[in-house]
C-alpha cells in the first residue's frame, strides 16, 4: 500500500526575516512514515521545515510553505492508499509580503492576511478510494470539536490531542473513527500513538 504522510509546520514569510508558524516538531508524522516502512508500505512524506531527521522513505519531499505543501501533496494524491495528515499547516498568511525587512517605525503594525488552501478539505473532496487520516489539536472541548471536523472533512479517522503534545515524550490522544467508535490512550510515545493509527488505517484500507 502507498501511503502520503504530511509532518511538521509550515511558514508563512512577512519579509525575508519573519515567518508566522508554530511549534510542531513533525516528530509524530516522522514516526509514522517510520512505522509505514517498517510495515512493508512504500512512503511518500511531505515534509514541512523543522528539526526531526526524517526516517528512510521512498520519496521525501521538503517543502517551506502551505501552498507548496498543497502542491506537493495534490500531484501524489490520486496515487495514494492512505493519506495522513499530520502536518501543522498555517491556516493564514500574509495578503502581501514585504521584498525587504520591515523596519520599526510604529508603535503599532498591522498585517492583513488570507486563508491558505485546507489541504484536507481539498483531499476530501477529490478523493476516490483513498483513507483519509487527519489530526485535530485544540485548547477546550477537545472530543466534539473533533468529531466536528472528522464529519465536515468526510474523514474516516481522526486524532485528537492538546497542546501539552506538542513536542512532549509522551502524550494523551483520541482515536475516533468515521463510525463513531473513540479509543482513548494515556500517555503514550510519539512512536506508540504511531503503531496505533497505522494499524487503525491498514484496517479501514482492509
Amino acid at each position: 500500500m502507498r501511503l502520503l504522510i504530511t509532518a511538521g509546520p509550515t511558514r508563512e514569510f512577512l519579509d525575508p526575516v519573519r515567518f508566522l508558524s508554530n511549534a510542531s516538531s513533525g516528530r509524530l508524522g516522522c514516526a509514522l512514515a517510520s512505522a509505514a516502512k517498517a510495515a512493508g508500505h512504500e512512503v511518500a512524506l511531505v515534509l514541512g521545515p523543522c528539526p526531526t531527521e526524517p526516517p528512510d522513505v521512498d520519496e521525501l519531499l521538503r517543502v517551506t510553505s502551505a501552498q507548496e505543501m498543497f502542491e506537493a501533496v495534490a500531484e501524489r494524491f490520486e496515487s495514494c492508499g492512505v493519506f495522513i495528515a499530520a502536518a501543522a499547516v498555517c491556516d493564514y498568511r500574509p495578503v502581501r509580503r514585504q521584498n525587504t525587512k520591515i523596519k520599526k517605525a510604529s508603535d503599532r503594525l498591522i498585517v492583513e492576511f488570507d486563508r491558505t488552501q485546507d489541504i484536507l478539505a481539498e483531499m476530501s473532496e477529490r478523493r476516490t478510494t483513498q483513507i483519509l487520516v487527519g489530526f485535530c489539536l485544540e485548547t477546550e472541548d477537545l472530543e466534539r470539536r473533533a468529531r466536528s471536523k472528522l464529519a465536515a472533512k468526510g474523514l474516516d479517522l481522526i486524532v485528537a490531542n492538546g497542546p501539552e503534545a506538542i513536542a512532549a515524550n509522551r502524550q494523551d490522544a483520541l482515536l475516533i473513527l468515521r463510525d463513531g467508535r473513540c479509543e482513548r490512550l494515556s500517555r503514550v510515545t510519539k512512536e506508540d500513538l504511531a503503531t496505533r493509527i497505522l494499524a487503525a488505517a491498514e484496517t479501514l484500507a482492509g
